[in-house]
């Protein structure tokens, strides 16, 4: 019912007093003309317009019962109201103009027609439509009124809106940065009010209009909670998706039909009087109309996910990918395609973007006096938040669905690329963001699959682990991949966290094998470029800083010094973690030239010093002396080179040298601690304190399970013709001679003096010695 009008109490002016009984038989063309007039009335004559307003609506209402809602007249009157009224410059009568049209529109819907209205399209959109042109009017008073008068439809006609969803769906997302937060909770709740009670009796052709819907609340700035329950709106959507697929393919599948052949008929047309090109190869070919609706759902969710807001950005993430991953089996191979060069790579490359402009100083004005964690405090910290999870995300993805994306076309471009982001995001100065991109290329290895129960690996390469008996350091953990972390909603990531029993145990389960020996020969290729990925992951970060002249402090050094960005240990430890299951894929093609590259990073690695505040937390101090993670994993990695050559090719035997010459290397380095490039460093266990910026680890534990490496080695391949013609066993007889001359200047060297020539007389006083009378003749 209409509220009581008070056009009785308005006083007479300029314009007269609208008396109730003659307005409904006034015409459209009088109002108008009374409407238009009234812009040449003063303003003593405008704060009497109210009564006019009034005159208004009551034409329209008188009018309504009568008028039998012919489109031809409903047409005049929405051009009436809306054209004049409602973009008035005068508050009073914009009310009204709005009021009517909204009575009007509801008036409408409320009669009783013949047929039904929602069997009638054209009348029923007629009707909403005078409703869906006040989204042009830029008034939020009006967008107050259209809102009111949509939430009132939905909650008395929304069982029948089977046409008029679009126009509904069109108010709703009528969103601009001039809306309040008022206007957008009032509209937001109208769209919960959508897709909470009336999803499954919206057509599915209109599906993907709510999604759109759903992604402009997630988009729009005003409000932060409404963004993020946008997005829970989306997930919820994409349940109901996956609930009723049955019923939404069948119905978007016979729709898709039907436009075919309209089109069919119009293409043949046209044939007739044209010659139609073919399509270009490297177009994506559209996917299926369910497809496609899965499609729109993923790009909606991928644009939140570089929203400027870390809140939104890290929601979208999670889930995006929790979607795919859920729900990513219902996809044809081919959509894949568009998943990948639409959805993915897009994202990747905007979140890189995104992340090398980000500023690197607070923004206190955001942030006002909320207390912020010093990890996310700018946005170059909170953006590289979003490009770790939108890394891992992706390779994830890649690694779950890699038979099915094996088959499409295009995947070598796409592994490269992948690998690309990869090498890219290793490289970045970022902490954070280099170590996941490490973890990333572990996930796309699979080697996260081996699980420290020992289920996943086998009982020789448990032995195998158990006979490396490096001892680690009390309280150092070696860094291991990723357990397969699976990202949910509320942000929280789950990962394996069974307890870890003894060191050898804990390499059982970090260096087994699990699902990464399947590879074929067509796979090669893809290794291989992996593999230098790898080499200029190492390569890159292993190059020793330029001397620009001043002292080489470390990052958190006073600005008065030059700053440099140095590896970690914890991210150079994950880089040679991950060459034991990438050999596994390339060892058929792994040749001399691939192990002197593998040796440059080797000792690369090996010599990047550490911060001095940040050692003893690295290495224990003397007498507990132990191997540090990164020493643990250099060994663990020629340990995987040397029994793959032993159980090689000949021509992979031939390498035996060379493997040597790497494991006198490390000897050397037990006694001569290296340098990294023009840095000023000091030895670990010279200097106590902080008296110097960076330090060398000790290696002297190093050295001495380095040589305990070179006589197992050449006990076993003694014999070998490469190994005597190199001249091998005069090399190693060298070093203790070395080891003892450095005993006044190193106080640890004796012990690997002693482990030396332990370790040789032991494999002398073998009753089977090869090359004997080599060893005599040199002793």
């Amino acid at each position: 019912m209409p509220r009581v009008l008070e056009s009785e109490r308005c006083p007479a002016g300029p314009v007269g007093t609208f008396s109730p009984a003659p307005l409904p038989n006034q015409s459209g063309s009088t109002g108008h003309r009374q409407v238009c007039s009234s812009a040449n009335c003063d303003q003593v004559a405008l704060g009497h317009e109210p009564c006019l307003g009034a005159g208004v609506y009551h034409a329209c209402w008188g009018l309504a019962p009568s008028l039998s809602f012919r489109k031809n007249l409903l047409l005049r009157v929405r051009l009436f109201e809306i054209g004049d009224v409602c973009q008035h410059s005068h508050a009073e009568l914009r009310s009204w103009g709005a009021e009517a049209v909204t009575s009007l529109v509801k008036a409408a819907l409320a009669y009783k027609f013949e047929p039904p209205l929602h069997e009638n399209l054209k009348l029923q959109q007629s009707i909403l439509f005078p409703l869906q042109e006040l989204s042009n009017i830029s008034y939020n008073d009006i967008r107050g009124r259209q809102l009111e008068s949509l939430s009132h439809i939905l909650h008395n006609n929304g069982d029948h809106l089977l046409h008029g969803w679009p126009c509904v769906l069109g108010v709703l997302g009528a969103l601009t940065k001039d809306h309040g937060e008022k206007l957008v909770q009032q509209a937001f709740q109208c769209l919960q009010l959508v897709v909470t009670d009336f999803l499954p009796i919206i057509s599915p052709q209109y599906l993907q209009a709510v999604v759109q819907v759903a992604e402009r609340f997630g988009l729009q700035q005003q409000e932060l909670n409404v963004s993020l329950t946008a997005i829970g709106l989306l997930w919820n959507i994409s349940d109901f998706f996956f609930q009723n697929r049955q019923r939404i393919k069948h119905e978007l599948d016979a729709a898709a039909a039907a436009k075919t052949s309209s089109s069919n008929e119009q293409l043949s047309a046209a044939q007739s009087d044209q010659q139609v090109l073919p399509r270009s190869p490297s177009n994506v070919i559209p996917p299926p109309p369910f497809d496609a609706l899965w499609m729109c759902l993923f790009s909606a969710l991928g644009e939140l996910c570089v929203d400027l807001r870390p809140a939104v950005r890290k929601s979208a993430g999670q889930t995006l990918f929790s979607t795919i991953s859920a729900h990513g089996a219902l996809l044809q191979p081919g959509t894949w395609q568009n998943v990948l060069w639409q959805v993915l790579f897009p994202l990747l490359e905007n979140v890189q973007k995104h992340s090398s402009s980000a500023s690197t100083t607070r923004d206190k004005e955001s942030t006002g006096n909320i207390l912020i964690h010093h990890s996310r405090d700018t946005a170059e910290k909170q953006w590289a938040e979003t490009r770790v999870l939108s890394l891992a995300g992706v390779a994830r993805t890649f690694n779950a669905k890699r038979k099915m994306l094996q088959g499409l076309g295009d995947f070598p471009r796409a592994w490269s690329l992948l690998l690309d982001h990869i090498e890219l995001s290793a490289l970045c100065h970022n902490a954070e963001v280099s170590l996941a991109a490490l973890k990333s290329f572990q996930e796309i290895l699979q080697i996260s699959r081996a699980t420290s129960s020992g289920g996943g690996s086998k009982a020789g390469d448990a032995g195998e682990a158990e006979a490396m008996h490096w001892p680690v350091a009390p309280g150092v953990v070696t860094v291991e991949p990723p357990a397969g972390e699976v990202m949910n909603r509320t942000g929280e990531a789950s990962a394996s966290t069974s307890s870890l029993g003894s060191a050898g145990s804990r390499k059982s389960a970090f260096y087994s094998k699990g699902n990464i020996s399947d590879s074929n020969e067509d796979d090669i290729p893809l290794w291989s470029t992996a593999w230098k990925v790898w080499l200029n992951i190492g390569a890159e970060v292993t190059k020793p800083p330029v001397h620009q002249g001043g002292e080489i402090s470390s990052p958190a050094g006073t600005s008065s010094s030059k700053k440099v960005y140095l590896p970690s240990q914890q991210f150079l430890t994950a880089l040679i973690q991950t060459f034991p299951p990438l050999f596994e894929h390339i060892r058929s093609r792994f040749h001399a030239s691939d192990l002197q590259k593998l040796s440059t990073v080797l000792k690369g690695t090996l010599c990047v010093p550490v911060q001095s505040d940040s050692s003893p937390f690295i290495v224990p101090s003397y007498p507990e002396v132990t191997l540090t993670p990164l020493q643990v994993a250099s060994l663990a990695a020629m340990d995987t080179l040397i029994k793959a050559v032993q159980s090689g090719s000949d021509t992979m035997q031939a390498t035996y040298p060379d493997i040597f010459q790497q494991l006198l290397t490390f000897v050397t380095f037990g006694v001569n601690a290296p340098k990294f490039g023009d840095m000023e460093t000091k030895t670990f266990g010279v200097v106590r304190g902080p008296q110097a910026d960076w330090v060398i680890m000790n290696f002297v534990p190093f050295a001495e399970h380095s040589v305990t490496m070179v006589v197992d080695l050449f006990r076993a391949t003694a014999s070998h013709p490469a190994v005597i013609k190199a001249e091998i066993l005069q090399h190693i007889l060298k070093y203790p001679a070395v080891a003892a001359g450095h005993q006044l200047t190193t106080i640890l060297s004796p012990t690997m003096s002693i482990c030396f020539l332990h370790s040789f007389i032991m494999w002398v006083s073998r009753p089977v010695v090869p090359c004997v009378t080599s060893v005599h003749r040199l002793i």
